[in-house]
């Protein structure tokens, strides 16, 4: 039993549904991020831990449930894609988890304050990850219908349009963080060396939840061209 469901009965009404179900905890788990940061730029202690907290027990949640659809996914004999390929997508998924759990661990772990040339465009890059997130998450929603159409017709451009839609995304998250390491480097010199550092690291590490995004959705696409 995993969040109060019992997987393999979900698995007996979709072969994908599980990998939904954990692709919608994935997105819950990142969208913490944005109260946590807002925290962070309120210096806000209580809030802080509050969502780093909501942050970790999501994140272990989504591993719980990445354990389960490992163990109860279907072989491929009754799936009209292989196996492989749903686990790949899951691996994927997960990382989007794990990133927001790096993200959110280093900024308490170095109690960061964030300086004001900085802070609102690294939650503006917050957010545009974010929103990669949530479109990677509609595409991974339309694989029911996929299945239901044998992966042909109408559905397939549909998706394939959400996916063209999700690598602007990414590309819109790559340009917030040229912008934010250009404002960095103007005023690094007049920050301690070793914050600038982990200022660095978290915009990079806050791009690659766009990056994983991403990822989901190439992935996606090669189901589509099998």
């Amino acid at each position: 039993m995993v969040s109060g469901y019992n997987i393999s009965g979900i698995f007996g009404r979709s072969p994908v549904a599980p990998l939904q179900q954990h692709m919608a905890k994935v997105r819950e788990c990142a969208a913490e991020l944005v109260p946590f940061v807002q925290a962070v730029l309120a210096q806000d202690a209580d809030g802080i831990l509050q969502h780093r907290g909501r942050i970790e027990v999501l994140e272990d949640e989504a591993d719980e449930l990445k354990k389960q659809v490992r163990l109860h996914l279907p072989n491929s004999l009754f799936m009209p894609v292989a196996r492989t390929d749903l686990l790949e997508i899951l691996r994927v998924q997960d990382r989007i988890a794990n990133r927001a759990k790096d993200v959110s661990g280093l900024m308490v772990g170095r109690r960061m304050v964030l300086p004001e040339v900085f802070g609102p465009g690294f939650l503006q890059l917050v957010e545009r990850a974010l929103a990669t997130v949530l479109q990677a998450e509609r595409s991974i929603n339309e694989l029911d219908e996929l299945f239901e159409t044998g992966f042909r017709g109408r559905e397939v451009d549909a998706v394939q349009r959400m996916i063209e839609e999700l690598s602007t995304l990414e590309s819109e998250t790559d340009s917030i963080q040229i912008k934010l390491r250009e404002s960095l480097f103007k005023v690094e010199d007049t920050l301690p060396p070793v914050n600038v550092m982990f200022f660095y690291r978290i915009v990079d590490l806050t791009g690659e939840l766009a990056d994983m995004a991403l990822r989901v959705g190439a992935r996606l696409l090669l189901l589509l061209a099998k």
